[in-house]
């Protein structure tokens, strides 16, 4: 069975999956308190399963970009789960967990996170010849940089999209597709996670890092 958590936005969620089967799930918004709310929603959901953290066979992770806080609980409990259970870690790009629900269509699917300072994170995933390929690397850039590189009609998504909804059809027309609704769903990272487990392809549990792309703004105390 596979314990999948997804901390990286203000929705969070957590997800066992078992064969392709989904016993339990859990999405709600947590905002900034994934470091009180994690642990007994995580309870709650083997409770719902009645199952023991012994039944999870590999933990699978959102690793990143995303919220700062909400990156570094999930992942350590990902990791202290790991450590304790004794069995693999697998890290997988929160960008390419919102685009994966779109992979179907066939388009280049533009997922978009809310950077801050006026810029987004940002990466390109597309569905070709029945296997899922990443375009664009992870990476910080402006609405209208990315709008200027774009040529087709790509799917655009994420929690942020809504808000530059009109920016994006805007300057791109009928090259951008939004969905009406958006999922977050932490069973999709199984769906990613499964040919790396079955490769044996696993992340070393003492050094899986967040992919934050650009570190977290701290002030310098001011001297009295």
């Amino acid at each position: 069975m596979q314990l999948a958590i997804d901390t990286s936005a203000d929705n969070t969620s957590i997800a066992l999956v078992q064969g392709g089967e989904v016993p339990a799930e859990l999405t709600w918004r947590c905002e900034q308190n994934h470091s009180v709310e994690l642990l007994p929603r995580l309870a709650r959901l083997l409770n719902e399963a009645k199952v023991s953290p012994q039944a999870i066979s590999c933990v699978i992770v959102a690793k990143g970009p995303g919220s700062f806080n909400g990156l570094r609980v999930g992942i350590s409990t990902a990791k202290g789960l790991a450590f304790s259970l004794g069995i693999p870690i697998i890290g997988i790009s929160s960008l390419e967990v919102v685009a994966y629900q779109h992979a179907e269509t066939g388009l280049p699917v533009c997922p978009i996170f809310n950077a801050g300072r006026g810029e987004i994170a940002t990466a390109m995933y597309q569905k070709k010849d029945n296997k899922w390929c990443q375009l664009a690397t992870e990476h910080i850039t402006t609405i209208d940089a990315l709008c200027s590189e774009i040529t087709n009609k790509t799917i655009f998504c994420g929690e942020y999209v809504a808000l530059i909804a009109s920016q994006l059809r805007k300057r791109l027309k009928q090259k951008a597709i939004i969905p009406t609704t958006e999922l977050r769903r932490a069973s999709l990272l199984t769906e990613l996670g499964k040919r790396r487990l079955e490769a044996g392809d696993y992340d070393n549990p003492a050094t899986l890092q967040p992919l934050y792309l650009r570190r977290p703004a701290i002030t310098q105390a001011k001297h009295r």
